[in-house]
């Protein structure tokens, strides 16, 4: 799989909303009402997250969920991170 330019992030992230550009990676933090939301976003994007069978970097504290996405097997962002991003960004939205 090939790995992302700068200039090809920067485009991705254009329709990705709070996602930023982190080194080898992309990252955005979810906000949610309280544990219980953020845990339940958590919940319902374990299902598309294995389907794709690639998984993220996330943490969840409170209210907080942060998501970091990098291909580990070529060490940078590609296309796999991208699709889960938006994947993500389906399943925050129907919160």
């Amino acid at each position: 799989m090939s790995t992302f330019t700068d200039d090809e992030i920067t485009a991705a992230l254009s329709d990705l909303p709070g996602w930023s550009a982190d080194g080898d990676a992309i990252t955005k933090t979810y906000e949610f009402a309280d544990f219980r939301a953020a845990l339940d976003f958590m919940n319902r994007a374990a299902g598309p997250i294995e389907e794709m069978d690639h998984h993220p970097e996330w943490t969840n504290v409170y209210n907080r969920v942060e998501v970091r996405l990098s291909s580990h097997d070529v060490g940078e962002v590609t296309s796999r991170d991208t699709r889960l991003a938006t994947v993500l960004e389906r399943v925050a939205d129907a919160s």
